[in-house]
């Protein structure tokens, strides 16, 4: 039906273009526009029902040549973004946690990107573990750091994983947590901290990060972005 809808714009169009060498009448065309346009709200235009009502309203009162060029024009551009849409909706849910939890676990490093007081944001290196099965992060770092107290005052972070040799890259969207519990802090810890933490019991902190939003490219998934907007695969939680 998507397909059938764009045909009968391409024709009007060409009518309009080729209208005084086809001697096509003006009553004809808006005959035509008229059809297409109901056709087109049966099939494409639902969620546009009140626009399209409005714009009907006005093209029976006033029907121009020029008219019919710029009413055909604001619904094929609503149609197009519509199109883009689907384009990145070829990919499950679930395809793409799996590829982002493989991306993230073939680097062992992310950048945690944070706010400060203005509003700028603020990066470092961080060395996380994997993400769980609903995709939470966990990281470890020092009580006393920069971003320590960014998190207290505004816990909207940023991570961000690249695929070694530019195979891709993984953006977690979410909110971070300082947590400070004892068994945690034994369960997610790593050896080789030792010489960062010599008094961990008072130095060292989690941060725990939720997510909220997913984005990823992974060409080794064949999972891209629009060729058209580099609009890229994203999932919400």
């Amino acid at each position: 039906m998507r397909e059938l809808a764009f045909m009968d714009l391409i024709q009007v169009v060409e009518q309009i273009t080729n209208a005084n060498r086809l001697r096509v009448s003006r009553s004809s065309l808006i005959s035509k526009t008229r059809a297409m346009l109901r056709r087109l709200s049966s099939t494409l235009l639902e969620p546009l029902n009140a626009r399209k009502k409005k714009i009907m309203k006005k093209f029976n009162r006033d029907a121009g040549l020029g008219s019919i060029i710029f009413y055909v024009v604001i619904l094929i551009c609503p149609l197009r973004l519509w199109a883009q849409d689907t384009e990145l909706a070829n990919y499950e849910r679930d395809t793409l946690i799996t590829a982002a939890k493989e991306l993230m676990e073939t680097t062992r490093y992310c950048a945690l990107i944070t706010l400060d007081k203005s509003g700028h944001p603020q990066v470092r290196t961080m060395d996380p573990f994997s993400p769980n099965e609903d995709m939470v992060v966990w990281m470890g770092t020092n009580k006393n750091s920069r971003k320590v107290r960014e998190i207290r005052n505004d816990s909207r972070v940023t991570l961000y994983y690249e695929a070694p040799n530019g195979g891709g890259y993984v953006v977690i969207k979410g909110n971070a947590y300082l947590i400070n519990d004892p068994e945690k802090n034994e369960r997610f810890w790593k050896e080789e901290w030792n010489e960062f933490y010599p008094d961990k019991k008072t130095t060292f902190t989690l941060i725990k990060v939720l997510p909220i939003e997913l984005e990823i490219v992974y060409y080794k998934r064949g999972i891209t972005g629009s060729s058209k907007t580099w609009a890229v695969p994203h999932i919400e939680f």
